[in-house]
């Protein structure tokens, strides 16, 4: 008798993700895939089938959990989901604490600080590739997040399947939904902690899971996380197209002193254009984090709408003006 199938569903889409991580890896040594858990349902079903799917292939498997330290014995909490991961038969597996700051609300914050982590332990292990757990609920909530700050097709487009430096950060459960993977979790009594941000109003996306969706699948029948998700891979296939284009035409308006000509900028489309803009303010210094499409705005209008307006003050010190027929992009 074979397995549950919500297992052999979670165990199929993270030996595809394996199998990709060997074909890719060149050199003669077993590569470290590393699993980012937080003792969920969704990273706990994605370490479970990472450990079975690694005794079978030549790599080895291992796993790092985030201590974000926003919750009384969250350390305690950290050691526990080292040692279930240790239990699976994971190794290297690391509890690593991090300090959350302020900067972009606190969801943002704590992600950016979880990430950072995740990146030096990768880096620290030597890792071939961190796997997440993000399943199609995840996705379907991200583009609609997108959709309410109304920052473009790029957002839009969701979490990618392959993403980060050198394609690190890989989402095996993409295409399963959330209740698959909680199936594969009881399936294999797999102990798992909820996290109490996930239900807390306080938090958007906690907002947007039990309030939001909700209403949507109420309106609109069954079928919206699965439509947002479909949403989300054509709205990065279109993206993806704009992104290639505006890189081939950034030297097409450049002149021979490489700065940027406001007259070839003009006859770019506007969705070529505003792409340039972005590519070249985050060359000059801008975060690309903190960079909002009202900013690529501001500066579309020195080409579109000139005024005679002055400069654009920009994320990270960096300002935008026109000048002599010129976009001049530059750190203050």
């Amino acid at each position: 008798m074979g397995p549950h199938p919500a297992v052999a569903a979670i165990r199929l889409a993270v030996r595809r993700v394996l199998h990709d991580v060997l074909t890719e890896h060149t050199t003669g040594d077993e590569p470290l895939v590393l699993v980012a858990c937080s003792g969920g349902a969704d990273s706990m079903a994605l370490a479970s089938a990472l450990a079975f799917e690694a005794r079978k292939l030549p790599l080895r498997a291992g796993g790092i959990t985030v201590d974000h330290g926003l919750q009384h014995g969250s350390d305690t909490r950290a050691d526990d989901v080292a040692g279930r991961m240790t239990a699976l038969g994971l190794t290297p597996v690391e509890a690593v604490a991090v300090t959350v700051g302020r900067e972009g609300g606190p969801e943002a914050a704590a992600r950016d600080a979880r990430y950072a982590a995740l990146d030096a332990a990768a880096e620290r292990h030597g890792a071939a590739a961190v796997l997440l757990g993000h399943t199609r609920d995840d996705q379907a909530e991200t583009v609609l997040l997108g959709l309410a700050r109304g920052s473009g097709i790029r957002s839009l487009s969701g979490m990618a399947a392959v993403s980060g430096a050198a394609g690190r950060y890989r989402r095996p459960f993409l295409q399963l939904d959330r209740q698959t993977v909680r199936k594969a979790c009881v399936a294999q009594e797999l102990a798992v902690w909820d996290d109490p941000h996930n239900s807390d109003p306080a938090y958007t996306r906690s907002r947007l899971r039990h309030e939001g969706l909700p209403a949507l699948e109420k309106a609109l029948g069954k079928g919206v996380v699965e439509a947002l998700a479909r949403t989300a891979q054509l709205s990065r296939d279109d993206a993806d197209a704009l992104d290639t284009w505006a890189a081939d035409a950034e030297t097409s308006v450049r002149d021979e002193a490489g700065a940027l000509e406001c007259a070839k900028l003009f006859g770019l489309p506007p969705a070529v254009r505003r792409r340039v803009l972005r590519r070249a303010v985050i060359a000059e210094g801008a975060p690309a984090g903190s960079l909002f499409a009202r900013h690529i705005e501001e500066v579309d209008r020195l080409i579109t709408g000139w005024r005679g307006q002055g400069a654009i003050n920009l994320p990270g010190r960096v300002e935008a003006r026109r000048q002599g027929g010129r976009l001049v992009i530059r750190q203050g």
